[in-house]
């Protein structure tokens, strides 16, 4: 059989990297089943940020790639998908991890596709969940309490998207998101590629769709800086593992803001998806577990899973980080709390 190269692969860095992470400041896989968060501080101002007095917790596991945690405030849920297994999830403290959407994605199978299940999600302001859709190609949103589903992007300039992945919503209802090609089987190499570029869009109240960045190899996570002025994206890119911020005025072009190359030294995992704290802090999932990175680009510390890491967001009072680590769902609690904006 062909390999093939799958988002997985990318984003752990291979089996052997893996394991490495998982035995790394741990010692055995036993230490870290019994420990499944560790804290590794860059600075001392990381003790400000992350409650390293309280143990992470584990939620749930057995999962093939946990991904695109929401919390819903009103229900007291969070929300996280499977990708590969094209399955979503609920969580709550009270009823744990149970099965909410069966297929999340695409509703049957479809030959082509090597990740056909929902990634990314977002509670919207207008109470419905916002789905990222491997499997359909398309951005919809979901009513809660029918299940019924409004497409609100699928095509730009006539072409089908690849595979939005990560989504994120302004005050005024604007939402942004990334699509890369990981739902694909080949990824760029698919022949069910129709967009030459993997953009980054822009899809305002009114519907109007634009692609503001189009010269990213593979746009991730994405998040809003607290005056909505400025988008944070991240690329999963082994050769250029970065953040670019970009100044949402007419005509300005993304620049470097972080590069995350120095912290994948023995480390799985690439940058991926993000939550924006209210102090400016950005937590940016990725090599190891979640990186704590202030508004000026300094890291100060590892919220370490041992793993590759897909996603995280701020939920229950606002001080609970909820982290998609591969198989795992899991929980730590921070000093500092969600920003209006933060990412799903």
């Amino acid at each position: 059989m062909q390999a093939i190269v799958t988002r997985r692969s990318i984003l752990a860095g291979g089996t052997g990297a893996l394991l490495a992470g998982c035995m790394g400041s741990h010692g055995n896989r036993q230490a870290q089943a019994l420990n499944p968060i560790g804290f590794e501080r860059f600075t001392p101002d990381f003790d400000a940020r992350i409650d390293t007095s309280q143990a992470g917790r584990l939620l749930a596991s057995g999962y093939q790639w946990a991904e695109g945690p929401a919390w819903d405030a009103r229900r007291q849920t969070l929300y996280f998908t499977d990708v590969p297994a094209n399955r979503a999830y609920r969580w709550s403290e009270t009823g744990g991890a149970s099965v909410f959407l069966d297929p999340s994605g695409a509703q049957e199978a479809a030959e082509g596709f090597r990740e056909p299940g929902a990634n990314g999600l977002l509670l919207s302001r207008d109470g419905r969940l916002t789905i990222c859709n491997h499997g359909e190609r398309a951005v919809q949103a979901m009513d809660l309490t029918t299940g019924r589903r409004e497409t609100l992007a699928s095509r730009f300039e006539g072409k089908r998207f690849n595979s939005p992945n990560d989504v994120i919503e302004a005050a005024d209802g604007t939402l942004f998101f990334t699509d890369p090609p990981y739902g694909l089987a080949g990824l760029d190499a698919s022949p069910l590629k129709e967009m030459a570029a993997n953009g980054v869009y822009r899809l305002s109240p009114d519907g109007t769709l634009s692609r503001i960045v189009e010269d990213m190899t593979f746009p991730n996570g994405v998040a809003l800086s607290l005056d909505e002025k400025a988008l944070f994206i991240s690329q999963s890119d082994p050769s250029a593992s970065i953040v670019r911020k970009l100044d949402l005025r007419a005509g300005a072009r993304p620049h470097t803001w972080f590069d995350a190359t120095p912290y994948r030294q023995g480390h799985a995992g690439l940058p991926d998806g993000m939550a924006m704290a209210a102090n400016g802090d950005l937590f940016l999932a990725g090599p190891g577990g979640v990186l704590v990175i202030d508004r000026e680009g300094v890291c100060h510390g590892r919220i370490a899973t041992g793993r590759a890491t897909a996603n995280c967001a701020f939920g229950e009072d606002g001080h609970t980080l909820f982290i998609t680590a591969q198989d795992r769902l899991l929980a730590v609690r921070t000093k500092v709390s969600a920003s209006r904006t933060a990412s799903a």
